[in-house]
């Protein structure tokens, strides 16, 4: 049998992998993608972004968080309910975004392949399901988009059904009553908001001292006491050193930690960062070596140390976002075949976090800022006072905005409240335009909007610097 040739072949169906083939096929280039999993789109359509975000709606819409704020009114949810009560729509949104990929794949005319890939060498791929015989790709250039996946701390005993990894949480079939989960990180945070929003009794527990110590600590700080008000009992400095769970499966885990602490929960959630998925791609085949946790290096367009093969999204590291992923697929497929569509990333990145309430955020905060010696001003709008904020019962939403003393150009936007991973986008925009305060004071939103914020923070910024 012949081995099958082409431009491009993609070891990845995920947002990288996707968006890499995708701009490939569209500009006429033979592309194959090869995914293991039996779903298309990654951990960011079946695992992660998209189920997990959906499931947080759900639980602000099933359990009347919002409408206790804003009416007075408690919808609390039947204690008995299970977990599966609230897939409905996370099922739909998933098998959406799954045949929304296959459609982008199939319009582009790219071959599919099931199975694992791995290299045989620099310009051929192996595909391996056990149960037809392996097929052999060649191809001129190569993009690895394999993801990443939950790391698992050997304290933790994951083969038993009460203790779990961010990627099989949504499995657990009864909502528990008491949860412990262990790592503040983005992803732990947003757990514990979802299932706090629910009803369940969260601890969360961190080694760290500063709630995700990126953020802009006034942020960081607020994300704390929202913590707060959903009752999610935040344990700083704790390093767990043992789980213990019986063979009763019915019976509590057992949490310990360092300090003493000891915490019995019904369900355990561990969320300890993630690894790159390439222990079975062969690598060393390609000539290409894997970093710390099977990271990937790449270059500004996303080449490994052998240029013809490309990486991109999880398994290159940080930021590991959906979004960003996207953008270094499409940044790297127009290099590999020098393509007039797109040269670079954004050199600005937003955030977002999808804990309860959002947070948002892109360029500089104040401590970097402060770090670097450069005087700034800052201008802040509340929520509270902002009628589109009190029309949708937010109170302690807020936006932050950093501006450079001098020009008053603005260099960091900071959101905590309702639909902040939208707002912050306008502050993002003004960055990548070079703006600051001058068109924020000129532009006029429609009233009443979130939008209107900036329109405040930037008039309390210029009245700050003006009183200096």
């Amino acid at each position: 049998m012949a081995t099958p040739s082409y431009d491009l072949v993609v070891i990845g169906s995920g947002p990288a992998g996707e968006k890499g083939a995708a701009t490939a096929a569209a500009f006429g280039r033979k592309v194959a993608l090869v995914e293991r999993n039996p779903a298309l789109g990654g951990a960011s359509a079946n695992t992660g972004t998209l189920p997990s975000k959906t499931l947080r709606e759900t639980a602000l819409a099933l359990s009347g968080l919002r409408a206790r704020d804003l009416f007075g009114v408690d919808l609390s949810l039947r204690r008995e309910a299970t977990v599966r009560d609230f897939m409905y729509h996370e099922s739909r949104v998933k098998n959406a975004e799954r045949v929304r990929v296959r459609e982008t794949l199939r319009h582009g005319k790219v071959d599919l392949y099931a199975g694992t890939g791995s290299f045989v060498d620099p310009h051929t791929v192996v595909v391996s399901n056990g149960v037809d015989p392996p097929i052999r790709l060649t191809a001129e250039k190569i993009l690895i988009a394999t993801g990443s996946s939950p790391i698992r701390p050997k304290e933790f005993f994951f083969e038993d059904p009460r203790v779990h990894d961010s990627d099989e949480v949504l499995e657990i079939e009864r909502l528990p009553r008491t949860m412990a989960v262990i790592g503040a990180g983005v992803i732990g945070s947003e757990y514990a908001c979802t299932f706090a929003a629910l009803g369940c009794e969260v601890h969360l527990v961190d080694g760290r001292e500063i709630l995700m110590p990126f953020l802009d600590r006034e942020i960081s700080a607020a994300l704390e006491q929202a913590l707060g008000r959903l009752r999610i009992q935040f344990h700083k400095r704790e390093k767990v050193v043992r789980c213990t769970c019986s063979d009763d499966r019915c019976a509590e885990v057992e949490v310990h930690c360092e300090s003493g602490l000891e915490l019995r929960v019904e369900q355990v959630l561990v969320a300890a960062g993630r690894a790159s998925n390439t222990t079975s791609l062969n690598l060393a085949a390609a000539g290409v070596a894997p970093g710390p946790k099977g990271v990937l290096c790449v270059n500004s367009f996303y080449q490994t140390s052998v240029p013809h093969i490309y990486a991109a999204g999880d398994v290159i590291g940080f930021p590991a976002l959906s979004a960003t992923s996207a953008e270094q697929g499409r940044v790297a497929m127009c290099h590999a075949f020098d393509l007039q569509f797109k040269e670079t990333m954004a050199p600005l990145l937003p955030t977002g976090i999808y804990t309860i309430p959002e947070v948002s955020m892109a360029g500089e905060t104040e401590e970097s800022l402060r770090q670097k010696g450069a005087a700034y001003v800052v201008g802040r709008a509340a929520y509270s006072d902002n009628a589109r904020g009190q029309i949708i019962g937010d109170r302690s939403g807020l936006l932050k905005l950093l501006f450079r003393a001098g020009d008053m150009s603005l260099l960091g936007v900071h959101v905590i409240g309702e639909q902040a991973s939208e707002v912050v986008h306008i502050g993002m925009i003004a960055m990548l335009a070079g703006q600051g305060a001058d068109l924020l004071a000129r532009a006029c939103f429609n009233y009443p909007t979130l939008g209107d914020l900036y329109k405040t923070a930037t008039y309390d910024a210029l009245l700050a610097r003006a009183r200096a």
